[in-house]
């Protein structure tokens, strides 16, 4: 219908989507859509009314009115169809759609029903809305409104308000939206349109296809031009965006809002405003700018405004969007041409009527107008050349509405990026245009400036830009930056005089920079760079160019003019040429990776290709223009460069203006840099030599300006820390830029410059922030690509020999420079001497600032360790992976510039965090399962030796045990020289990582020679350093990995990754046992996983950001996957096999060194001692192999030194060779096997026996048994298997005892393993565990070193379970079996006999004494070997027992022990020990009084068990102690469960009474456990001696427990016929014993007659009393509480019960006689006992109580009157003499003299 009055639709206006970007999210974002429909005759009410009425489904019925309605609405389209009226809207709140969607399932339909009813509208296309927000501009204000990630919704719109007329404005627009989100809404009333719309709202794909801009530009990817495209909306931002334009955009916005033609005369209802764009005044000079809105073309040449019926001041909401041109003139203007539009159709009136007119002019003294307008609006056309006025100028004989009043209200919006609309920037850019196109006068605003004070006026409009809108600034700030900088280049030409604005310019760039620092801080990288001006130096700044006819490089045309000057400053100097499309000049930008082969490619290599083909005279581009100029200025002008301007400048600038550029000085910097390498590259000086290429005036002025500021570093750190961090850091990245174009040997002297201020202020003043400075300076400096290079690697301070050092080379080396020098020049390359730092400087600095950080002195600097360490840590990391240095001989030189760090973590050895610690405590966890001291004096040995031995050591006295000692020991030392901080275990770490990393990149012949040099102390540590390493690299298993906090993890993981090639399988086999070329170690290419990012300009901080992503990662997903552990466990185990090997390379060099000098023992020894460290740490069978490997190597070649001097370490050895026969991977056992035969065999070779070996061995496995969870046996068989077969067959020993020694030896070990199968079998039964250990350590009775050694596996199985006190018992029985032999072997007085010195200790002690018949002689090879038989491996066992003692609570039990070690402390004089010893038992005494009454130590039960299934422990009986306060139910419990377990739920039973079992009576096929507790039994002799508590419980071998029973079998009766049944139990030894149940070897039992119970519950009653009487202080509640049950009681049984049973009759038996008066007695003592208790209550009780106090004594007097006749009746009979009295005391005391004190 609508066909006539539309053109071809273009495509652009079929759109069906749009992109919303929302810059600024917040919860008031709507999306309001209104309807229009053509225009009709009618208002809008009316018009609306059938859609409100007619509904679908009554179709039928109102057939004619709806034929009537189509047949209107026909003719109405025909003559109207132009027009359009405003009908409905409808608004969506965004937020609630996004939060909603959120949180729904994906696509979810969203019924939005604005009001309740429904209905369906069909007319109108679906339409979808995408958010996007763009992510330069996000801000943190409103968290809640992401638009990024919401779930697409679909909406379905069912109802539309009616548009009122008379409310168009946004005005009432906005109302509506607040009424909207108000829960009671007035929107309810508003009568609705039913209709239906679909809208999907989705965020906004990454890359829309078909996607049109607000220009109508299509976007890439743009497949199809035929498809409905999706249309990007402009947006006007809440706030302002600061975004520099970088694409052209000039588009104009015209919002008509309201007309007010109520005073005009005349007919004008229906007013529509048609508006054009006219560049003049006749019709047809309206362009085709305005863009079409929906199915019509793109652009038109007029829009009309929607028409309100009747209205003669109508509002609008229009909006029309018009594409502005390019450049303006003053003919260009806006005109509005009002029209009356008649609806009805009359005779002779016209469809439109004219009404009035009005227009804007759209420039104003050359600048755009914008903004709102309230415009005149004349009544008949405007007359000529009005378009140059604006409409508020009366022109003269013109007709306007209302008197000329503004009637008319528009806005206008501009958004563009050619208008800058702020003054200030329009000023500047005017007169820089004016220059350039030298046209004078000109005309600025209302000023027209001439050429004569032109000069004043740039000057003031430069620094008027200080005063300009920011927005505007970073809008424009590019082309704002081009311009100054071509001010400061070519400085303009006034009248004839250059004007040097390079100080303006200069100025104000500092003052820009630092706004857009200080209010956009957010977009500023973490070098404090912002990112507007970092991508402006990156992408933007280029040299200007000087080329008259070239095209104009950048935006805003800084194409070349003849106004400006073009010879150099100094000479005459070619200009630089233009360049049309350069990459990045400045080699700081993150964005540039690759690794260029020469120094200066890398600037080719950023430049890329070159702009023009050179011409030869570089001079003839420029000849016209200067004579030109020449003739115009009668003088050749200046051309400046860049840089140059830009140095001198700052150097020359001071106060704000200096300050400004220090504040920003990263931008100047990289400026600088960048405009050099321009330069360099334009001029063709790139190959010329650096020394020529700049001026010296130039690099006076860098050198000033590094000096200076330098010194502004030093000395503001403390006040403004922040400024001078980016300061340091600017300059760093400075100077490193500089390496790659300027003279090196320049650079380095301004790096020491800069270096000495630094050390200056630092000498004066130790400040580790300044400290902290010099290091970020310096780790940006060495992250120069060229570092290796910079450093002169291939000069040598020695004479080089040859370029790789062969054999033949190596040996001439060593013979023929010999000399003293050659040796001064070793020891250079090792230390940080002169020659050193002055050859490699850089290398140089970065070692004296580890060394001076790491000085155990230099307290200050501890803060600081981990910084440096990663320093130096991130510099070898990229050497390592650094394709470049690839070859080992290369990687040998590189190696060669860090030889010092060496010494310098020798140094530090003694702050080192201690990896070794972990392995010092008792029953190490894990396969290892030993504890792994040191060896030599550390007295380091046999297994799980219980003491940890540092502190055996340390407490134990000397640290110099043996007479070959090692000069310094790190193990015991480190305690003492603890008193620095010492490293946090990841410094350490990534230290060790650079000490084996240039060990083993090093030249091995090198290493030789320095070795030499050392002195013995030296290379202890060295190897002691070593020693760590093993310890600090140990593998340690995925299950670590599991449980490890993230600290650990990304320790060195490129340093790792790398790693992980070189091992996997490149390592070769070895040529010969010992001398093993490095050269096998190589690495294969793809070992530099980590590497690619290494050549990154930026790599200095790589670790710092990529920690930090690291943590972020780990809070979002805390749980790593089971694939990533596998890997990192897989790098953990690769690290370990590469160090271990590295440093088991460098021992060999040791040994090569050392095996020739005089003090090789103590060396080897410590070699040794770190083989047997590394062996005990878990390792990779590739490790283990070589390392057995050089264990044999190193005992065939030194077999005394094991067998004479090292004798402990020979004990280590033969636990780390057995350990290893038994692991489960074949080739270890092989390697494993074959040492441990060559190690007998050598033993034999030497004294044709291996007692020792043999003793050693048996010695090692009873400890494995005793301590290895995870021992396996079979394995462990296999391996005997082969030390038998290669004894039998070993040709050269046949004929000696060897074989046969051989056998003996195996034969011995079998059984030991026997042992360990039943171990393995009762693994869960404590008890039966314990036993077991018992029975082998008896049967060693003749063998002391194996007893020792299963005294301590049963020591460390009671730690394990917290019995303390029987650990301290086999400690104790540990040192007094030392103690026998000891007494033998040294005849000391101050030393113990024997046992018999511990018998106060323990009575079980005596059972270790050495009297029997087979004792062994002490003097016997092999025997008592082992280090506890010494005196102080007899103090450690003492000192040990003390401390487990202490933790059990018997500190009286410490005092004893204490007594044994004071006298041979004194002996020593050694008071350090004597006052710890003292302290000690200070605290021990101290905690018997502070404790008394609360230590518990233990319960104890009788244990009964019965059954055939039980095997051997079949009808045995024991006292099990139990922890204190176990209850019958749990002992029963855990019994239970255990052997229900064991045999089966139903096959247990525990027996639930205490009577003597009867063995026929129970089941034959169930095991039986009967449990009783059993308390303490003293006789009454033995209760003078035990006292106290602790008496009452030390050293026990009799309880007691109390049966009840009647005669007739029940267990309780009444109390005429109640027995009680006491059996008292004896065990075999007391407790606490070394285990913790123990046989009882005899039972008595003592039965007591019912009026013996009596006395005993009346003596006990009346001793409650007494107790409760005088306890101090009185506790009323206790006496009332037993008053109560003595007096109050009416209970059965109850004493008055007792004394009218037994004492109303005299017996009949005169053997009674007795008991009858004794209870007559104790009940004469009760009733005293009571009145006195009552006394005593009265006076502790309040007014409160009276009552019951009286209650209390009534109760007492009816108790006393009816026990007066009773107890006063005596038995005549027992005051005769009676000859039978004798025999009547023997059984009353016989039967009840036992137990009267219960």
């Amino acid at each position: 219908m609508l066909r006539p009055h539309i053109q071809t639709a273009a495509i652009s206006t079929l759109a069906r989507s749009a992109i919303f970007s929302i810059s600024y999210p917040s919860q008031d974002v709507f999306l309001v859509i209104k309807l229009e429909k053509v225009l009709q005759q009618g208002d809008i009410g009316e018009c609306a009314e059938p859609y409100m009425v007619f509904k679908e489904s009554d179709a039928a019925k109102n057939k004619e009115k709806l034929e009537k309605l189509r047949g209107q609405s026909e003719q109405f389209c025909q003559r109207l169809g132009r027009y359009r009226m405003p009908f409905a809207w409808t608004a969506i709140h965004l937020m609630n759609i996004v939060n909603s969607a959120g949180s729904l399932e994906r696509d979810t339909e969203l019924e939005m029903s604005l009001t309740e009813r429904k209905g369906s509208w069909s007319e109108r296309r679906n339409s979808s809305i995408m958010g996007r927000r763009s992510l330069e501009r996000t801000t943190s204000g409103d968290e809640s409104c992401s638009l990024t990630g919401f779930r697409p919704a679909t909406l379905t719109i069912t109802n539309f308000f009616k548009q009122e007329g008379d409310r168009l404005s946004d005005e009432d627009l906005y109302k509506f939206l607040a009424d909207m989100r108000r829960p009671s809404s007035v929107l309810r009333r508003l009568r609705p349109i039913t209709a239906q719309l679909k809208l999907d709202i989705s965020p906004a794909p990454e890359n829309p296809h078909y996607c049109l801009t607000p220009d109508l530009l299509q976007v890439k990817p743009y497949p199809d031009s035929r498809v409905r495209p999706t249309r990007e909306i402009l947006e006007f931002p809440a706030r302002d965006v600061y975004v520099p334009n970088t694409k052209y955009r000039n588009l104009l916005y015209v919002n008509p809002q309201s007309l007010n033609f109520a005073n005009r005369q005349g007919s004008a209802r229906n007013i529509t405003v048609k508006v054009q764009f006219m560049n003049g005044e006749d019709p047809s000079n309206a362009m085709p700018v305005i863009f079409g809105k929906s199915s019509c073309a793109d652009f038109a040449k007029e829009a009309y405004t929607a028409v309100v019926y009747h209205n003669r001041s109508p509002d609008f909401h229009d909006e029309i969007k018009i594409k502005l041109p390019a450049s303006l003139s003053d003919h260009h203007h806006i005109l509005f041409t009002f029209y009356h539009v008649s609806c009805q159709q009359k005779q002779n009136t016209p469809l439109e009527t004219p009404v009035g007119y009005t227009w804007i002019p759209m420039l104003q003294n050359g600048r755009v107008r914008t903004g709102h307008f309230c415009l005149p609006v004349s009544l008949e056309k405007p007359p000529q050349s009005y378009s140059v006025l604006s409409p508020d100028v009366p022109l003269p004989g013109m007709k306007w509405v209302d008197n000329h009043r503004g009637v008319f209200n528009v806005e206008v919006v501009t958004a563009s990026t050619i208008h800058t609309q702020d003054q200030y920037l329009d000023k500047f850019f005017a007169l820089v245009h004016a220059l350039d196109e030298h046209m004078f006068p000109v005309r600025i605003g209302d000023m027209r400036i001439m050429e004569n004070n032109l000069e004043a006026e740039l000057k003031s409009s430069i620094a008027a830009l200080n005063s300009s809108q920011l927005e505007p600034v970073v809008r424009f700030l590019h082309l704002l930056l081009d311009k100054l900088v071509l001010m400061v280049v070519r400085p303009p030409v006034i009248a004839g005089q250059i004007v040097n604005l390079g100080q303006a310019s200069f100025e104000v760039m500092a003052s820009i920079v630092n706004r857009l620092h200080k209010y956009l801080d957010t977009s500023q990288d973490m070098h404090g760079r912002n990112g507007l001006l970092s991508s402006y130096i990156h992408y933007v700044f280029r040299l200007p160019s000087t080329d008259p006819n070239s095209p104009s490089p950048g935006p805003g045309g800084l194409g070349g003019s003849v106004h400006y000057a073009t010879m150099a400053r100094s000479a005459v100097r070619p200009a630089s040429l233009n360049l049309n499309r350069s990459r990045s000049l400045s080699n700081s930008n993150p964005d540039i990776s690759g690794t260029p082969t020469s120094p200066d490619d890398e600037v080719r290599a950023i430049i890329g290709s070159k702009a023009m083909e050179r011409c030869g005279n570089r001079m003839s581009s420029h000849t016209e223009s200067a004579s030109f100029l020449q003739t115009l200025t009668g003088r050749l002008p200046t051309k400046k460069l860049f840089h140059e301007e830009l140095a001198l400048q700052w150097v020359v600038s001071s106060g704000s203006v200096r300050e400004g550029a220090l504040q920003q000085a990263w931008f100047f910097f990289e400026l600088m840099v960048k405009s050099i390498i321009h330069h360099l590259y334009f001029t063709d000086r790139l190959e010329s030599p650096r020394k020529n290429r700049f001026p010296e005036r130039f690099m006076d002025d860098i050198t000033a300006l590094v000096s200076t500021i330098a010194g502004d570093i030093v000395s503001r750190f403390q006040k403004d820390l922040e400024l001078v961090e980016r300061l340091n850091t600017s300059l760093a990245f400075f100077l490193n830029d500089l390496l790659s174009v300027m003279d090196r040997g320049f650079v380095f002297t301004l790096i020491r410059a800069y270096w000495k201020q630094v050390s200056t202020k630092l000498y004066a003043l130790q400040n580790p922030t300044l400290e902290s400075l010099r290091l970020d300076f310096l780790r940006i400096v060495c992250s120069h690509e060229h570092y290796v290079t910079l450093n002169l690697p291939c000069s040598l301070l020695t004479p080089p020999a040859s370029p790789s050092p062969s054999v033949s080379s190596a040996t001439s080396q060593s013979s023929g420079f010999s000399t003293h020098v050659q040796d001064q020049k070793i020891a250079n390359m090792f230390e940080l001497s002169v020659p050193f730092r002055e050859q490699h400087f850089l290398a140089g600095l970065v070692l004296s600032e580890l060394s001076v950080i790491l000085d155990p002195d230099n307290e200050g600097m501890f803060s600081l360790h981990k910084k440096v360490v990663s320093v130096v840590h991130n510099l070898l990391s990229s050497h390592d992976s650094d394709p470049r240095y690839a070859d080992p001989e290369v990687k040998a030189r590189v190696a060669m510039l860090y030889l010092p760090l060496i010494g310098i973590v020798m140094e530090t050895l003694t702050q080192l965090h201690d990896f070794t610690e972990s392995h010092n405590q008792w029953g190490r966890p894990g396969p290892q399962g030993a504890a792994m001291g040191g060896g030599g004096e550390e007295a380091e040995g046999d297994g799980n030796s219980m003491i940890s031995q540092t502190v055996a050591m340390a407490i134990a006295g000397t640290s110099t045990p043996t007479p070959m000692s090692r000069p310094s020991s790190f193990l015991l030392n480190s305690q003492a020289s603890r008193q620095h901080g010492s490293f946090s275990a990841e410094s350490s770490r990534s230290l060790l990582i650079c000490l084996l990393w240039v060990l083993k990149n090093a030249d091995e012949m090198v290493l030789q020679k320095w070795f030499t040099d050392l002195s013995v102390s030296q290379l202890n540590r060295l190897l002691d350093l070593l020693y760590l390493c093993v310890s600090c690299f140990e593998y340690k298993g995925k299950k670590a990995f599991e449980r490890m906090n993230s600290l650990t993890f990304k320790k060195s993981k490129d340093m790792k990754a790398k790693l992980e090639e070189a091992i996997l399988g490149s390592i070769g086999a070895r040529q010969e046992m010992v001398r093993r070329s490095r050269g096998q170690l190589e690495r294969s290419p793809s070992g530099s996983a980590f590497g690619s990012q290494e050549n990154l300009r930026w790599r200095k901080d790589m670790t710092h950001w990529r920690q930090n992503s690291e943590k972020m990662d780990k809070s979002h997903r805390s749980i790593r996957t089971r694939a990533e552990l596998e890997h990192e466990a897989l790098i953990d185990g690769n690290l370990a096999t590469e160090a271990n090997i590295i440093i088991l390379d460098t021992l060999e060099i040791i040994v090569q060194t050392v095996s020739v000098t005089e003090s090789k023992e103590s060396i080897l020894g410590g070699v040794l001692k770190v083989l047997l460290h590394s062996m005990a740490c878990n390792q990779s069978a590739l490790y283990l192999q070589h390392c057995f490997a050089t264990q044999r190597a190193l005992v065939s070649k030194f077999p005394e030194l094991l067998f004479e001097e090292e004798t402990e370490q020979c004990a280590d050895l033969c636990l780390r060779l057995l350990r290893s026969c038994s692991s489960s991977i074949s080739t270890i056992r092989a390697h494993a096997s074959a040492s441990l035969y060559l190690l007998m065999r050598q033993n034999f070779e030497i004294g044709n026996n291996f007692a020792r070996v043999k003793m050693q061995v048996t010695i090692s496995l009873s400890s494995l048994v005793g301590t290895s969870q995870n021992f396996n046996e079979e394995f462990l068989r296999r391996s005997l298997k082969t030390i038998l077969t290669y004894a039998e067959e070993d040709l050269e020993l046949r004929e000696t005892t060897f074989p046969d020694q051989v056998q003996d030896l195996v034969f011995n070990l079998h059984m030991i393993l026997s042992d360990t199968v039943k171990m393995k079998e009762h693994q869960e039964d404590p008890e039966m565990l314990i036993d077991l250990m018992y029975r082998i350590a008896k049967g060693y009775q003749t063998s002391p070193d194996l007893r020792l050694t299963w005294l301590q596996n049963m020591a460390g199985k009671h730690s394990e379970r917290n019995n303390h006190a029987e650990a301290a018992q086999c400690l104790v029985h540990s040192a007094a079996l030392v103690a026998e032999y000891l007494s033998m072997l040294e005849d000391r007085k101050y030393l113990p006999v024997g046992c018999v010195t511990f018998q106060n200790v323990s009575s079980n002690v005596l059972e270790e004494s050495a009297v029997s018949d087979d004792v062994v002689s002490p003097d016997e090879e092999g025997i008592c070997s082992g280090k506890y038989f010494t005196e102080i491996g007899f103090v450690g066992l003492l000192e040990q027992a003390a401390a487990s003692f202490s933790m059990a609570g018997m500190y009286e039990a410490v005092n004893e022990v204490y007594k044994v070690l004071i006298p041979i402390h004194e002996a020593n004089r050694d008071a350090k020990k004597l006052a710890t010893i003292h302290g000690k038992l200070q605290e021990a005494f101290g905690k018997i009084v502070h404790q008394d009454g609360k230590r518990m130590f233990g319960t104890y039960f009788r244990v009964g068990i019965y059954g055939s299934k039980f095997g051997d422990l079949d009808e045995q009986e024991f006292v099990y102690k139990e922890p204190a306060i176990t209850k019958l139910a749990e002992i029963s419990h855990r019994l239970e469960g255990f052997y229900g377990e064991r045999f089966g739920e139903d096959q247990v039973e525990v027996i639930k009474d205490s009577n003597p079992v009867d063995k026929c009576k129970l089941d034959p096929n169930k095991a039986f456990v009967q449990i009783t507790y059993v308390e303490p039994y003293f006789d009454t002799y033995e209760m003078k001696d035990r006292i106290t508590y602790f008496d009452k419980n030390y050293n026990l071998r009799r309880f007691v427990y109390c049966t009840p029973f009647t005669l007739d079998g029940r267990a309780h009766g009444d109390l005429h016929e109640q027995f009680k049944r006491k059996t008292i139990l004896t065990t075999s030894h007391a407790f606490p014993y070394i285990k913790t149940r123990i046989n009882i070897i005899h039972k008595e039992e003592i039965i007591s007659t019912p009026i013996e119970v009596a006395i005993e519950d009346m003596q006990k009653k009346t001793q409650e009393l007494a107790f409760a009487t005088h306890q101090d202080p009185s506790d009323a509640k206790m006496l009332q509480m037993v008053l109560q049950g003595s007096v109050g009681t009416t209970v059965n049984q109850g004493p008055l019960e007792v004394a009218q049973v037994f004492l109303s009759d005299i017996p009949s038996d005169p053997k009674l006689y007795r008991h009858h008066n004794k209870l007559r007695l104790c009940f004469k003592d009760f009733t005293k006992r009571c009145e006195d208790a009552l006394r005593k209550n009265k006076s502790l009780i309040g007014p409160d109580q009276k009552e019951y106090q009286r209650e209390l004594e009534r109760n007492y007097h009816r108790l006393k009157e009816a026990l007066q006749p009773l107890i006063n009746r005596k038995i005549p009979q027992l005051y005769k003499p009676v000859l039978q009295v004798n025999s009547h005391r023997d059984s009353f005391s016989r039967i009840s003299l036992r137990k009267l004190d219960i």
